[in-house]
This record gives structure tokens, sequence and C-alpha cells, in this order.
């Protein structure tokens, strides 16, 4: 064991009174003799194989450790079935791409090009071959249709290999640009990344981000220097920020959950964009009876707040998928919408709901961006989407529409329009004016629509009853001065004083104008705010009882695969996204 210093102790596994033993290269059965020029080419090609495994050393490793990090070899272990296949060992007299491993694995029995950032070597920065050994990693993966993962740890492009290294990141980025829709690809960030090392995990379909790590365009240090501010790592760039913003879809607790979720999200994805996703058999039957969600929306609307009780839509989607399991997507941000990957009969089904526990499931900007790149994302890979609306409407107000909410929306409306997959409607309380409009009806291309019976669709909400019932509340309120007059007269009649009397008058037509506002309120909901009209123009196919949803949704969505051919996607590029 040697020191840095009195407090650093370098842990060394080699045996000081041990003797080396020479690598021999004999073939079985073969007679002994002298090893000449062959077995010394074999000896040099064998050293040059170990060369990456042995690299970092004890104490470069046992950095990584203490930073509670694992080595890019560690992380390889975790994530594969069996031992990988390493691509391209390459290693120059200058390190040159020594700092990246790119490798072959298998995943749940399933091929996957993977990259890694060799972190303890020459801190797993960028230079030149590292740039073409990414682009060539990422076009084996196109050309042999396979999914790729990345785990990055890197602190961006190597400054010695001066533009090199920039020239390294602008191969990567365009391969992988070039990839994006043909095959899904998913991005761990370990460690502390910055400039190159954050732009390109971010092309990736899926970014992890474990708790304790950074990334951003450039580190607090160069904040402090140009802006003078004082900032942490977390606040710059840690999960708590790229999860709000959708920077990070997924943020866990270490890398070992990091790749675990990897491995989840990938039973889920389909190796490209010609196939569908991986169907699993499943013993929960189709046709089982989703009674919770029955016991939760009674309860919700018998309480005191009936219709306007919120509820959290999750219990919902919980009940469709198989055994109750589904996996969130950015599940930090905007709860009031809420996009997941399940299953239903075993096939791969998105959902995309809105959550009136939150902002009573009304669409903000953050929501509708989240909405629109789940919806492309599974326009791309062949994967249904099931909506679940109950919202009563987009937010309003001058901050939303001061940051653009008409053009977040718009990006939304665009995906859906788009999506050429399966794609169901179910109408769960709420659907008012332009939410419905633009959430994936008949006229927007749903090919189901089903609504429950605690549906409400109309143009507006209950603030409709101003416009069509404006005549009747018009008269209501024009008589409320000649009835306070006459109360007011009763009730001096009765020896009330003067004062008192109009006091006690304004109070009881108070209470008679709020009891006839009730009775339009109540005419409304009874003649616009219910599925009725829907059902009879066609804008809904049936009502469908909340303990059947299950197996009404999972037969039809069976019907739909079972016609549905899976393809990369052909239409015109539209101008936005």
């Amino acid at each position: 064991m040697t020191t840095d210093s009195s407090n650093d102790l370098i842990a060394s596994l080699e045996n000081p009174f041990a003797t080396k033993d020479e690598q021999e290269f004999r073939v079985p059965g073969q007679i002994d003799s002298e090893p000449g020029l062959y077995e010394k080419a074999l000896k040099h090609g064998w050293e040059l194989q170990q060369r990456p495994y042995e690299a970092s050393g004890v104490k470069n490793t046992q950095r990584q450790h203490q930073k509670h990090r694992m080595t890019v070899w560690e992380r390889i272990e975790c994530l594969a079935d069996d031992e990988p296949t390493v691509l391209f060992q390459n290693w120059g007299p200058n390190l040159d791409g020594a700092s990246l491993v790119t490798a072959l694995i298998q995943v749940n029995g399933r091929d996957v090009a993977i990259y890694g950032h060799d972190f303890t070597v020459r801190a797993g920065s960028m230079d030149a071959t590292n740039g073409k050994k990414l682009a060539r990693l990422f076009e084996l993966a196109a050309k042999r249709k396979i999914p790729l993962v990345g785990m990055n740890d890197s602190a961006g492009a190597y400054i010695p290999a001066g533009v090199g290294g920039l020239d390294g990141y602008a191969d990567a980025f365009t391969a992988l640009r070039k990839i994006s829709g043909v095959v899904p690809s998913i991005m761990c960030m370990f460690g502390f990344n910055a400039g190159g090392g954050s732009y390109l995990p971010r092309q990736g379909s899926f970014l992890i981000q474990p708790d304790n790590t950074f990334f951003g365009l450039t580190g607090p240090g160069v904040v402090k220097s140009v802006l003078g501010e004082d900032v942490t790592p977390e606040e710059l760039g840690g999960p708590g920020v790229h999860s709000q913003t959708g920077v990070t879809d997924f943020v866990v607790p270490d890398e070992v959950a990091a790749l675990r979720k990897v491995r989840e999200l990938l039973n889920y994805l389909p190796a490209n964009n010609g196939e569908l996703a991986p169907h699993q058999q499943s013993s929960d039957p189709m046709t089982r009876k989703t009674w919770d969600i029955d016991i939760l929306l009674k309860k919700a609307f018998n309480s005191p707040t009936g219709f306007n009780t919120p509820f959290d839509i999750t219990i919902l989607i919980q009940q469709l998928c198989d055994h109750g399991d589904f996996l969130e997507v950015q599940p930090e941000r905007a709860r009031n919408t809420i996009t997941a990957l399940g299953r239903m009969g075993g096939n791969v089904i998105g959902f995309v709901a809105n959550n009136s526990a939150v902002a009573s499931g009304q669409i903000d900007i953050d929501a509708a961006y989240k909405n629109a790149r789940f919806i492309r994302f599974c326009n791309l890979y062949n994967i249904p989407i099931i909506f679940l609306e109950d919202t009563t409407g987009f937010l309003p107000g001058r901050e939303q529409e001061s940051r653009g909410i008409v053009q977040a929306g718009r990006a939304m409306l665009d995906a859906i329009v788009d999506l050429r997959t399966p794609r169901f409607l179910v109408l769960i309380r709420n659907a008012f004016g332009g939410a419905y409009a633009s959430y994936n009806n008949y006229p927007t291309g749903a090919d189901f629509v089903v609504a429950l019976p605690t549906t409400r669709v109309a143009v507006m909400g209950p603030a409709g009853v101003e416009y069509v019932y404006k005549d009747e509340l018009k008269k209501i309120r024009g008589a409320v001065k000649g009835k306070i007059a006459e109360e007011t007269a009763a009730q001096q009649a009765a020896n009330l004083p003067e004062d008192e009397a109009r006091a006690m008058a304004e109070e009881l037509v108070g209470g008679w104008v709020k009891a006839q506002e009730q009775l339009l309120a109540q005419r409304y909901e009874q003649e616009l705010m219910n599925p009725d009209e829907a059902l009879s123009l066609g804008s809904i196919s049936q009502i469908v009882m909340p303990s059947d949803l299950r197996q009404v949704l999972a037969e039809h969505m069976d019907f739909c695969l079972r016609h549905y051919e899976p393809s990369p996607l052909q239409s015109v590029q539209r101008e936005f996204h």
C-alpha cells in the first residue's frame, strides 16, 4: 500500500514478493519449442488487447470509486447479459481513442450497440479518433437496426488535441442525428459533463440522470468568470433542474439504478422503426373487470364537490395495464399531464392523459411540449397511443401567452394530426373547447373514441351558462332592484327598522339569485355538458362502463395492431415540430 499523503491511501492488489508469470502462447498438443518471432508478435497483440482494461490502474480506479462512480467496464458488466464484443480497440501514441469504449452487448437477450467514456483515461475526453469511433458505432446500429445505449462521463473535448476534439464531436453529432428516428437511443449521464458532452447525449431518445451528477453547456467556474454569479453544479445542471425543463427524462438515485432503468425501458422499445415493440405474453386477461376505476370515480363524484373533484389519472392507467405495470416518462415535469408506456394484452401502448389532480389537468406550455415529444416518438417507432381526456382546456393568462402557449399547443396538435399508429381517445370527464378539438378526436384522425357515462363534452365549461342562458340571466339580474324594494317594504311592514329591513331584503334576494343561477347551471349540465349530443353526432362511438374499460380498449387495440403494418415513417416532413 502506498500513499500520496497521510490522508489518501491508495490500495494495491499486487504482491511485491510474487513472481510474474510470462504469458505463453501454445497450441494444444504441440511439441515444446523455443519461442520465436511468431510468439513475440502474439505477445504484443495480447498486450494490445489487454491495454484498455488495464490502462486506468488501481489508483485511477480507486479515485473513480471514491466519487461513487463505476468504471466504464463495471458499467458494461452491470448492463450486459454476457461479455461484450469490444469494437475499435485503437490506442494511439497520444492515447488517441483510448478514452472511449464502443461495443456490442446483449440486454435481455437483445442486441444493443453501446458506448461509454472511460473517465480513468484522460478524463474520458473527446478527440478526432473518438468522434470517428462513435460515428462508426452509430452507423453500425442503424445498419443492423439495433438500439443504442450511451454511458456519458466526459470532461468534454481534449484541449491538447486542438480542433481535432471539436471535429470529433461534430462527427458524432452528425452521425447520431442521422440515425434519429431509425433506431431508439438511451443515454445515461454519469459524473460531470460539459460542452459537447451535454449536446451529444441530449440527441438521444431518452436521457437518464442519477443524483449528484452535472451536465451543462458550461460549468459553474465559467459562469462565475463570465457573469460573476456563484452557482453550484446542482443549481446549474443537476437533475432537479433538467427534470423540470424536459432535458432529463428520468431521475434515478445512482448509477446502478440508471442501468436498471435502461433495461426496463428497452423492454418497451422496438429495435428499430420498422417493427413493433416486443410483445410479451401476459397472464392478466384482457377481459379483466376494472372495478377499481368504478370505485375511484364513485368516491370522487359522490363527494361534496361532485364532478369538480380532482383525482389521479395514473390510477386509471394502472388499472388498464397488464398487472398494473407501466413506465412513466418525464414523471417530474408537468404533472398536469401524464405520458407513459405500458402493455395491454401483451402489446406495448403509449398513454397520454390529462391529470386533474394537478391544476385541473389544464394544458400549459410544458404539458403541451411534453405531450408533443412523446407522441412524436411513438409515431416514429410504431407504438399505438391511448389518450385519456379530462381537462377544462388550455391554461389562460398573460404569462402563458407571453411564453408562446399558442406555439406549444400547435406543436402538440401537429404531433397528434401526424400520428399514424393506432390511436384511441377515452373521454373520462371534462372535454371543453379547443382542448377537445385538438386532442385526438375523430376529425384529427382517431381510430376509436369512447366515453364514460361521466363525460361532459361542451364548447365551454360551467362558464358557458353566461352565454347560453344570457337572456334568462339578464332577466333574473334585472329583477333584483325591484325585488329588494318589495322585500324591504315587506320587512318594514313586519316592524323592522329601515336599515335592518334593507339588509334582510338584500340577503334574501341574493339567495334567490344564487338559487336561480344554480338551476340554470344544472340545466346547462343536463342539456349540454354530457355525452348525449356527441354520441348522437357520431363524435363518440360508444358509452363504456368504467368496469369494462380495459376489455373494450384491449380488444379493439388487439384488432387494430393485427392489421397494422409497422414501417419507417414515410410522410412529408412538416415545417414545424
